[in-house]
This record gives C-alpha cells, structure tokens and sequence, in this order.
C-alpha cells in the first residue's frame, strides 16, 4: 500500500482532516476519563478490607449510637479489635476547604487500618497528644501543613457556644501502597470531642456515628455480623452491620446511579464520533472517485482503492487516538490530585488505555469499511464518467 499517497491525500483536505482527528481526540480522552472515573467510583469497594465490619445505626446513618455500645461489640466472639468513626464537619478557613474528618480511638488506629504508612511524624506523637491530629498526604499537600502546624476548625455539627474554633496540631501524615485508599482523611481524638460535649463546652449529640470492627483471621464474617445485629434487636438502638465492601457501596449508591449515567455518556461519545469519521470518509471516497477509476484503468486491482481509503481512516483514527490517550495519561496525576478528596481512585490503568486504543481502531475500521467497499467495487467507466 502506497504509505505516500494516503499521505498525501490527507493534505489535500487538510483542515477537514485536522477537525476530524481533533475531535476522536477529544472523544478517546473523555471516553477514557469516564472509564477511570467509574472505576475511582468502585475503587473504594474493590480495595475494601474483608476483615473490618461497620455497624451503624438500622434507622440511618446520620442517626448516632451510644457511647456503651463498643464494649459490647468488641466481647462478640471473633471480633479482635473496636473503633469509634465519628464524622465531625467542621470548616478550615472557608466552606469550601472541605475534607473528611473523624474522631478515632487513636492507640487503635495503627492496627486497625494496617494500609496508612506515615510518611512524617510517628503513631506515638499522635496517640500522646490529646489535641494531635492524624492527615493524610492529600490534604496535607492541599494546605502545605507540616508536622506541628496548628489547626483550627470551626465546628458546624458540634460548634462551641462562645464561637471558639477546636485547636488541633499536626502531629502525623499518612501515605497508602494502595492507590485506592483514601489519603485524604483527617484524624483526631474522638475522647477530645467527647469531653467537650459532656463539660458543654461545645454543643451536639454525644454519640458515635460508626463503630470499626475487626475480626479475627478465618472468622465467619457473615456469622459475627449477625451476632452483632442481634445484639440491639430489641433496642434501644437497632445496628446494622456490613462488610467494608458493603458500607463503601451505600456512600457510590448515594449519589445515584453514576456508573451507568457516565456509561450512557461515553457510549454517546463513542457513536456521535464514529458518525463523524463515517462522514468523513464517505466524502473522501466521493471526491476520489475519478481517481480510482484511472487507478483501475491503468491496471490497479480492487483491492488498492479498498486499502488505500481503509488505510487512511486506519491512519487518521489511529494517530487521533494515539494523541487523545497522551493528553489521558499526561493529564491523570493532574486530575487525581484535583478528585482526591472525592475519588481516590482515579489512575490511568493499562485497561483503559486498551479501551481507547480498541476504540480509535474500531472507529478507523468501521468508518472506512463502507467507503473503501464502495471504492473496491467501483467500475473504471462508471467512475471516468463523472466529473472531477
């Protein structure tokens, strides 16, 4: 196949042939990017531990249970260790600095979630320290806190009756091997709030929102869950116990079905662009015709005209799509470090860049196909008979 002229029939239409490429260009990238964002959005699920259970209330999770609840938790056999998870909502600075914050039994942290490595400080400064907070790598870069920084927060759920913010200090920062978990939390002393409310020092319910277990190896997960669920069958506080997998679901399921709006999106993109390229080779097939019918009267088969239009809806989709899947891996580490708080997740993985490829080449074979059947069959008098 004669490289040089496909080459040299996609300048003749240069700007045409631009357009085209710019927008498989554009339709590999946001096909690509809503693949990733769907797998950030089942990352946390996936990469859920099957050793730790969540028990929150039966009536909603907003609901909180009461304070005498983990020592009954932590006596049902099998479960090794008990956490307090205390969402707490306070605002840094402005409303939208937002970050995930807990309150945490923080001598336990270290054991119960085995994926933090600290990257600055020590698990012995942070559990000495009262008022010492825990950060994770994100949210410490977002703000350019470092070890021993102050911080202050204003409460919204639990604010203080004289105005004043709860002062925390840095005392720790928290890295993961798993890219899948989350790096942006912010850890502190749930004992901490807990002496504020009871002294009225500051103002909201005393409770815990969700006890954190962890079970023994080879325990019988589904068998600890219902114990712990019969429990407060009768009350005062119903519980309802899940597997990590399982609560992480609850959090994707609240924002409503995304993975399948995000799906609808990329395959919308995928079509709208094949009909784009079809259109665009169907018109280079028409201009040529004249071409091909002197190519076929000097002696080239059926087979040239079919390969040289192929090879050129191959060649313009291919090279798109090579640049659109460029501008996807350059623009990840931006994009995640932008969605970490909400995604964390989000990377670009050998298996979508094999999705954008699979989809720049099917667009260039299924777009040149019909034109390039049409070129193969067309007869050198029919083709001479037209004007040029």
């Amino acid at each position: 196949m004669p490289i040089a002229l496909i080459w040299h029939n996609l300048r003749r239409h240069w700007l045409r042939t631009g357009l085209t490429m710019a927008s498989i260009v554009v339709a590999v990238f946001l096909v690509c990017f809503l693949r990733t964002m769907i797998v950030a959005l089942n990352a946390g699920i996936e990469a859920s531990a099957n050793n730790r259970l969540w028990v929150q209330s039966a009536v909603s999770l907003f609901v909180d249970l009461p304070l005498s609840y983990q020592s009954r938790i932590a006596a049902v056999p099998g479960v090794e260790e008990t956490c307090k998870f205390q969402w707490f909502q306070g605002t840094y600075i402005k409303p939208s600095n937002f970050f995930a914050q807990f309150g945490v039994d923080a001598e336990k942290v270290q054991t119960m979630w085995p994926e933090m490595k600290l990257v600055e400080g020590s698990y012995d400064a942070f559990v000495s320290d009262p008022l010492a907070c825990l950060v994770g790598v994100v949210t410490a870069r977002r703000f350019d806190w470092k070890i021993g920084d102050i911080v202050e927060l204003e409460g919204t759920i639990f604010p203080r009756p004289d105005k004043s913010p709860w002062t925390m200090r840095v005392a720790a920062i928290y890295d993961a091997d798993n890219p899948s978990f989350d790096k942006s939390m912010f850890l502190f002393h749930h004992d901490y709030l807990r002496k504020a409310l009871e002294s009225g020092e500051a103002l909201g319910q005393q409770g815990v929102g969700v006890y954190v277990a962890r079970i023994a190896p080879g325990t019988d997960a589904t068998a600890v869950m219902a114990a712990i669920d019969e429990l407060y069958e009768n009350g005062p506080q119903r519980v309802q116990t899940t597997t990590e997998a399982e609560f992480n679901r609850q959090f994707v399921s609240m924002m409503g079905n995304i993975p399948t709006f995000l799906r609808s999106i990329g395959g919308g993109v995928a079509f709208a662009i094949l009909l784009a390229a079809l259109n665009t080779m169907l018109m280079a097939g028409r201009e040529r015709t004249r071409d091909f019918g002197i190519m076929k009267a000097i002696g080239f088969r059926d087979s040239t005209a079919f390969g040289l239009l192929l090879g050129e809806s191959l060649l313009v989709c291919g090279l798109a799509g090579a640049l659109g899947l460029a501008l996807f891996v350059g623009s990840a580490p931006v994009v995640a470090e932008a969605i970490a708080r909400l995604f964390p997740g989000y990377r670009a993985t050998p298996e979508t860049i094999a999705v954008g490829a699979a989809l720049a080449l099917g667009v260039g074979l299924i777009a040149g196909i019909l034109p390039a059947w049409q070129a193969g069959r067309l007869r050198p008098v029919e083709a001479l008979r037209q004007e040029a």
